[in-house]
């Protein structure tokens, strides 16, 4: 087995409690019933459409996400607490953006660097003084979480813009559930299916005032988009029009969609491209992903933006270290979800000792995502180590640093079998008049033994995961 903490396996190889109907089950299929339920979910993934483009590869092919059999299993008390920090940490990112957009109190306490926000090419200084619905920035969040050889579960990152996935959650979820009957039979786990009814629900909420019957559209750069599949699933789902930029446009502050009955004013719009593509006339002018005007009329309070713009200045790696300090400023409450202890290398004393334990440690850009732009220090070789050196030494404050944890494995189907891999934990957040966790999340699995990059993008998989209801 692989070193760390082992999410079936207890370090003697007992079977946990949790696993064990689980390994039960394993145990007493035959293996080529097995590979052929294997190679089922693989061809009912390829007719839905469920793939992922990689940005950058000469073949221009989409690829399909890998989905391992083996589920990720979370026994219910585990969940209560993760559920708690959760809920916990989001609402203290939604104050922490109200806040800065607004009368700015942490950073006059000083608790946080004034420069490190409103200097952030993240920070949108349009949004100063905007009072968003409900107070909500961040109405759909993924809260990436690790947990390290200790068992203890760690924040990796907190996704607050534009978080994808959830379409793969919710798949898996579908492709597990038809594939493995007798297991869902016998236990009591959290369904899932839920989400894009509780989705609709806090999009219809952040609707501007007196609108009874809101019209809610889901905003897509467009069919070249890596995440469209999410796009148009999330559509179909909650039973709302899927829209590119063309198809909407602005007259006297209002969002009008083209449709064959004329026009159609729309109220929400669940926006699936960043910041700087929403509108030409405020952002990238060059932009011909947004629709002209589209900022006025949100500024006028005639139609929501869900993520509101200017959210990622909180989900910005340079910013992450601060959090814990968010949660107590805002609720005076201790943090339940601890952050991985982080190196910022604009401070000279983290500069220093990152450069003399480049070997040791992950460093990341702190605009970076995907899997992109970082160095896993243990993997890499001493080129490519003195290569990334020279970049943080270029540009330091674009740069954190972060041990080299040893993440969880759970046992997955590769070539030669079950073994395990490396996996995260990507749970999802709804904000609107409640807070909704949704019990589990998507787990991602690093296929390549060894690999700590868990990333679609990168050739990571996914797996179901498994809330147990019931029980400690």
């Amino acid at each position: 087995m692989a070193n760390g903490f082992n999410e079936m396996y207890e370090p003697l190889g007992a079977v946990r409690p949790h696993y064990q109907a689980f390994d039960r089950w394993l145990n007493s299929t035959p293996e080529a019933q097995i590979e052929r339920r294997r190679r089922e979910a693989e061809i009912s993934f390829h007719r839905v459409g469920i793939t992922f483009s990689v940005y950058g590869e000469e073949s221009g092919n989409e690829r399909l996400i890998p989905f391992d059999l083996v589920p990720r299993i979370v026994p219910a008390g585990e969940w209560r607490m993760l559920e708690a920090g959760l809920r916990q940490r989001v609402h203290a990112l939604n104050l922490f953006l109200d806040d800065v957009y607004g009368e700015q109190r942490i950073l006059r306490e000083g608790l946080v660097p004034r420069a490190l926000v409103l200097e952030n090419s993240a920070y949108r200084a349009e949004m100063r003084g905007i009072r968003v619905p409900g107070g909500t920035w961040s109405h759909i969040s993924g809260i990436d979480l690790v947990r390290a050889g200790d068992g203890e579960y760690y924040v990796l990152e907190d996704n607050l813009r534009v978080p994808s996935g959830v379409s793969y959650m919710l798949e898996n979820r579908r492709m597990m559930a038809r594939l493995l009957p007798e297991l869902f039979n016998r236990q009591q786990i959290a369904p899932v299916e839920r989400y894009p009814d509780a989705l609709l629900e806090i999009l219809r909420e952040a609707a501007p005032a007196g609108i009874d019957n809101p019209v809610v559209a889901v905003l897509t750069p467009g069919s070249a988009n890596s995440a469209y599949f999410e796009h148009a699933f999330l559509a179909q789902q909650m039973g709302v029009e899927l829209v590119e930029g063309a198809d909407l446009f602005v007259r006297d502050s209002s969002v009008y969609a083209r449709t064959t009955r004329g026009p159609q004013r729309v109220h929400v719009i669940y926006r699936r491209i960043n910041d700087e593509y929403l509108d030409p006339t405020v952002f990238q002018p060059d932009s011909l992903l947004g629709v002209p005007g589209l900022f006025d009329a949100y500024r006028a309070g005639r139609v929501t933006l869900a993520n509101a713009p200017g959210t990622g200045v909180a989900d910005d790696k340079s910013v992450y270290p601060y959090v814990p300090e968010m949660i107590r400023f805002y609720l005076s409450e201790d943090p339940i979800l601890h952050n991985v202890p982080t190196y910022q290398l604009r401070r000279e004393d983290d500069l220093r000792y990152t450069l003399e334990h480049l070997a040791e440690l992950v460093v990341k850009e702190v605009h970076g995502a995907g899997g992109y732009g970082m160095l896993v220090g243990p993997a890499s070789t001493k080129a490519e180590i003195e290569e990334f050196r020279l970049r943080i030494l270029a540009r330091p404050e674009n740069y954190i640093a972060q041990p080299t944890l040893s993440l969880s494995t759970c046992p997955t189907f590769v070539e030669s079998g079950l073994a395990p891999r490396h996996i995260d934990l990507r749970p999802y957040i709804l904000c609107g008049k409640r807070i909704h966790v949704i019990p589990g999340g998507l787990t991602r699995v690093a296929l390549r033994e060894g690999s700590l990059v868990v990333n679609s993008s990168q050739g990571g998989g996914t797996k179901d995961t498994w809330v147990l209801e019931g029980g400690a």
